[in-house]
């Protein structure tokens, strides 16, 4: 449900609007109550009409891309960078202060400088905000969620989307000692639009369609540090250093991400599952269903139905469910999100209420596409 809230309107630009991303935020923008759409630049696309490239965003259709200049981005209230990743931190620092801007890339999102620079391998630019209102902060006397740092910030670094679908299935049994830290693998199912629009000749339809694809396997994708960052978060000062198993893989779909997770329990909870598995394992499913009761946008599903990734099209929502396997000893996690919203767009959304002090579920919904 989209709410109408009245009141003050923001101006937004988004700097490389046409590329998937962009193009999700100026959907989703388009239906935000409190959002103007200004300027909307590119790079290769400056010049070309919006509905060539975007044909779905039909109120835009005639405007035109611009190149992408501070000069373009002034004047604006909110500023969007759609932008390779390595290319937001220069645009920013020409950008006014006052002006609030979040970056979709991960040029901000990383706490390590030497992880930034052995995964990216550019220049560490600093670290901003951290656009995952959902995630769990637990410190030596206190444990509360990320959006409690993002009301009236001037900078937002949105997550990425591969590392959205993993925190959320993992970070309930990390805060609440439920599994190990140093046993955990992750298998992804990811939709293309999550490689961009680059033509590249393994992401053409002839070599897609039908086939699964695995990529950056062996601990080399980027997201990594950050899936790390957040559950070391999650865990506490105290807690033991996580290590994870992350493989992703294409599959013929334009957009989704299904998120396998597993881990080994902790010794309390293996005790427990020996002394009485149901009784045990209906526990564990209730620590992840109690810490997303009151969460607008994530929603453990009920016992027994599994998420797809065709319940979150389109939809700001992540859906979870949660087994243990009890021979393994482990829980297992599936995660469905629609990565270019609850990945992307719409977790930018999602933080930017926030930051203006509006409600977070405005301009959202939780209404996916069928079929």
């Amino acid at each position: 449900m989209v709410m109408q809230v009245t009141g003050q309107m923001y101006k937004v630009a988004v700097a490389g609007a046409s590329g998937y991303a962009g193009g999700e935020f100026l959907r989703l923008a388009l239906g935000h109550p409190r959002f103007e759409i200004g300027a909307l630049t590119a790079n290769s696309n400056s010049g070309t009409r919006v509905g060539e490239v975007h044909p779905h965003l039909l109120p835009l259709a005639d405007r035109r891309f611009e190149p992408t200049t501070p000069q373009a981005l002034a004047g604006h209230d909110i500023v969007i960078l759609a932008l390779p990743h390595g290319a937001s931190a220069a645009l920013a620092a020409q950008l006014p202060e006052d002006v609030v801007i979040v970056d979709l890339g991960a040029d901000f999102r990383l706490l390590d400088p030497e992880a930034w620079v052995k995964f990216y391998d550019t220049d560490w630019a600093g670290v901003w905000p951290y656009g995952m209102p959902e995630l769990i902060v637990s410190a030596a006397s206190y444990t509360t969620r990320q959006r409690s740092q993002l009301g009236g910030v001037q900078r937002i670094a949105v997550p990425g989307c591969n590392v959205t679908a993993v925190t959320l299935g993992l970070q309930p049994g990390v805060a609440e000692d439920v599994i190990e830290q140093r046993d955990l693998v992750a298998v992804l199912a990811n939709g293309y639009s999550g490689a961009g629009r680059a033509l590249r000749p393994n992401l053409l339809a002839a070599e897609a369609l039908g086939s699964a694809a695995p990529y950056a396997v062996g601990g080399g994708h980027r997201h990594i540090p950050e899936i790390l960052q957040n559950l070391a978060l999650a865990a506490g000062p105290d807690a033991d250093e996580a290590s994870i198993s992350f493989t992703p893989t294409l599959v013929p779909m334009s957009r989704g991400i299904l998120a396998t997770a597993t881990a080994r329990l902790t010794p309390h909870w293996l005790q427990r599952l020996a002394t009485d598995s149901e009784a045990a394992s209906q526990a564990i499913r209730q620590v992840w269903v109690d810490a997303y009761a009151d969460e607008p946008f994530v929603h453990v599903l009920p016992a027994g139905q599994w998420p797809t990734t065709a319940m979150t099209l389109g939809a700001n929502t992540a859906l979870i469910q949660v087994a243990v396997d009890v021979a393994a000893g482990r829980v297992v996690t599936v995660t469905a999100i629609d990565n270019t919203v609850k990945g992307t767009a719409g977790a930018a959304i999602q933080s930017l209420n926030l930051a203006l002090g509006l409600p977070e579920t405005t301009g959202l919904t939780t209404v996916g596409v069928a079929p």
